[in-house]
């Protein structure tokens, strides 16, 4: 049986075996929809570090702070939302880390 070289062509060598991109070479991509600041939207200027139902959404179970990327928070009240954290959890309203 003899060896046949790889095909390298705008279906990506699938070979037409139906899979992504062997129609063609088009590709569908995702549209996600630009977060909001949530607290920009409830017009919030200060954030409370007792108000730690608030803080345990930007917090995972690992007990890091989310990033803006993720979070949707912007510039400004991503710094003060890391403040409110690191002061709750100085005052033990908030773990540092989980087990």
């Amino acid at each position: 049986m003899p060896i046949q070289p790889r095909r390298s062509g705008p279906g990506g060598g699938s070979g037409g075996s139906g899979g992504p991109g062997a129609q063609g070479g088009k590709k569908k991509f995702f549209y996600r929809r630009k977060r909001v600041c949530k607290f920009c939207v409830e017009k919030l200027e200060y954030i409370d570090y007792k108000d730690v139902k608030t803080l345990q959404q930007f917090i995972p179970e690992r007990g890091k702070i989310l990033p803006r990327r993720i979070s949707g928070t912007c510039a400004l009240h991503q710094r003060k939302l890391q403040n409110a954290i690191k002061r709750a959890r100085i005052a033990a309203l908030l773990p540092f880390a989980t087990d």
